[in-house]
């Protein structure tokens, strides 16, 4: 395939925007070569500025979970448009769904929209700790919450030591709040919790990780965190951001059914738009303003765009109760493909999935954390991921990352994505 247009537009673009991107992970740097950058979408394909298709396996890192230029959304977004696109005032839209949403979660009252999972991820944690009266989060390696300060931590030299900046701009005083935690490690986590007693807020998690690429929760990980959390006046956040009405109806906690005290959500709540959410019981979310003293505000909260992009597709699965199987079904097909295709070329390898949520991590060794996430062959994966785009197929342009299905894929494109790999893997 040709990328000269795409060459052009990059070589634009680095000029005016710091690496030529609006998010490092469009850069390409961590697989080397040249952004693609997109023309137009439609169901599950991508139409490049060069003219190339290509069948898409990051759906806008999730929210696309029906497909692009999906046409109730559309048809939504073009009509509110028509009305205006933004009073920082009230409009009903906003209330219609907050409604469905709440109907939709278990466990919520109410909900609070935002413009990003970063800024829901934000709002939480400073909902828990003026809920709390307490300054401390655990977080976890691998788990990425968005840019904010308190999240852009790494881990010290001990199990129980205060975080370290993991970006500059991040004070080493925001750091000492953040206690970093193994994911899929609950005696790490009731260590932590015991050398800060009394200290901490919250501990804020992906239920399925998809920043280590897909990382399920091993069997008892989330229910204990659920026990410690109870047992020590903690709040259990669920960063649902990626997972909330993709793996289920309801989410995470529908799906594996363990309760949080606040779901942070993002992606798929926006039909595409910049939206982010989070939401509690009543007893929590009444403690922001203007109800409550924990302060959090927005202009563009809750734009009637975006309410109205995340309506009709919140409308369209709350509808579809067949979604989530269909959804099921074509990324275990798309596993089993890749399973056979992989062994039969020799390739050392891992297949982690939940729902529609799957990545490929190029070890043999079960990957259930950020150090075994790490131990992955990433030449593999870079001849993995150009070799796949030159046969006309876009997945995540770094090994930490997971794909996202879309309901849009047809049998078809999945048996050929599976050719594909056949194809790319005889070449490692």
């Amino acid at each position: 395939m040709l990328y000269q247009r795409s060459s052009q537009l990059f070589a634009e673009a680095e000029k005016v925007i710091p690496g030529g991107v609006n998010s490092p992970v469009r850069a390409f740097k961590a697989v080397g070569g040249t952004p693609i950058f997109v023309k137009s979408a439609k169901g599950a394909y991508l139409y490049d500025e060069d003219g190339n298709k290509l069948i898409d396996y990051i759906n806008s890192w999730g929210p696309m979970i029906l497909g692009h230029a999906f046409q109730p959304v559309v048809d939504a977004v073009i009509e509110k448009a028509k009305l205006g696109t933004s009073f920082g005032m009230p409009t009903e839209i906003e209330t219609k769904i907050a409604e469905l949403a709440v109907a939709m979660v278990p466990n919520i009252d109410k909900i609070r929209f935002v413009n990003s999972g970063t800024e829901a991820c934000m709002s939480a944690i400073r909902l828990a700790r003026g809920f709390t009266k307490r300054d401390k989060i655990i977080k976890f390696a691998g788990c990425y919450h968005g840019h904010s300060d308190s999240f852009l931590i790494q881990a010290g030299s001990g199990a129980i030591t205060f975080g370290s900046p993991n970006s500059p701009g991040v004070t080493a005083g925001t750091a000492k709040d953040t206690l970093l935690a193994k994911y899929n490690d609950l005696d790490n986590v009731a260590t932590l919790i015991e050398a800060n007693k009394n200290e901490i807020a919250a501990i804020i998690v992906e239920p399925v990780a998809g920043n280590m690429g897909c990382i399920p929760p091993k069997k008892g990980f989330l229910e204990g965190l659920r026990q410690l959390c109870t047992e020590n006046d903690i709040l259990l956040i669920f960063d649902e951001v990626m997972t909330g009405f993709r793996l289920a109806r309801g989410g995470v906690q529908e799906l594996l059914n363990v309760d949080a005290d606040i779901v942070c959500f993002g992606k798929v709540i926006g039909g595409g738009l910049p939206v982010g959410a989070f939401a509690a019981r009543a007893e929590i979310m009444n403690y922001l303003a203007p109800l409550g003293p924990v302060y959090q505000a927005g202009t563009l909260s809750g734009n009637p765009l975006a309410m109205a992009a995340g309506l009709a597709m919140l409308q369209a699965l709350d509808s579809d109760r067949e979604i989530f199987k269909r959804l099921e079904e074509k990324t275990a097909y798309l596993a089993a493909g890749i399973d056979s295709v992989l062994k039969a070329n020799k390739v050392e390898f891992t297949i982690n999935r939940v729902g529609s949520m799957i990545s490929v991590h190029f070890d043999a060794a079960p990957v259930f954390d950020f150090q075994t996430a790490a131990k992955g062959d990433n030449e593999t994966f870079k001849k993995f991921f150009h070799g796949l785009l030159q046969e006309g197929i876009y997945i995540a342009p770094s090994a930490y990352e997971t794909w996202f299905i879309t309901d849009a894929l047809t049998y078809e494109d999945l048996d050929f994505t599976i050719q594909a790999i056949d194809k790319v893997s005889k070449t490692f």
